[in-house]
């Protein structure tokens, strides 16, 4: 493979910038997830150097990337819920369900059950309780035992008795 070589490069560069973004040196992160796509562009890269960003508070920034990403690897799920996620951050709800309901499908994707969770999350803001039961109960078989899912689907139960 041609270019086997610059993609494993990539990846470690990846994986340094990995390091640095769980110990919270968000600016270094960027730095090698920069580096690694320009060595070769991956949705992988694209999708944490805009989480990245929106650690910085940089959420069109992490968006734009998002979108970045799914032009590369259109199958790769966790942009579509990263987007979906920023914009529920940004307050507009109505706007991230489509693409969470993308991330629900993407092919290549984990957490899966993140996309149900955040869906879970709109509809119950939305006094939409039965179907915001529905996604946490379709996030819980998926990742059964989710104390987050098991407490949100506990407080929605209640309110319909």
């Amino acid at each position: 493979m041609a270019d086997s070589e610059p993609r494993t490069h990539a990846l470690e560069l990846w994986n340094e910038a990995m390091r640095f973004h769980m110990n919270h040196d968000l600016e270094r992160a960027v730095e090698l997830y920069t580096k690694s796509i320009e060595v070769f562009p991956t949705a992988e890269a694209y999708t944490f150097r805009g989480w990245a960003f929106e650690g910085m508070g940089r959420i069109d920034d992490a968006i734009a990337e998002c979108h970045r990403a799914i032009e590369i690897d259109p199958a790769f799920g966790n942009p579509y819920n990263d987007i979906g996620a920023y914009l529920l951050a940004k307050g507009e709800p109505d706007e991230a369900i489509e693409w969470l309901e993308k991330a629900k499908l993407a092919p290549r994707y984990d957490p899966r059950h993140y996309p149900f969770m955040n869906l879970g999350k709109i509809y119950a803001a939305k006094g939409m309780v039965k179907r915001a039961i529905d996604e946490f109960e379709g996030a819980l078989a998926i990742a059964p035992g989710d104390p987050t899912c098991e407490s949100a689907l506990a407080q929605l139960r209640a309110l319909l008795n």
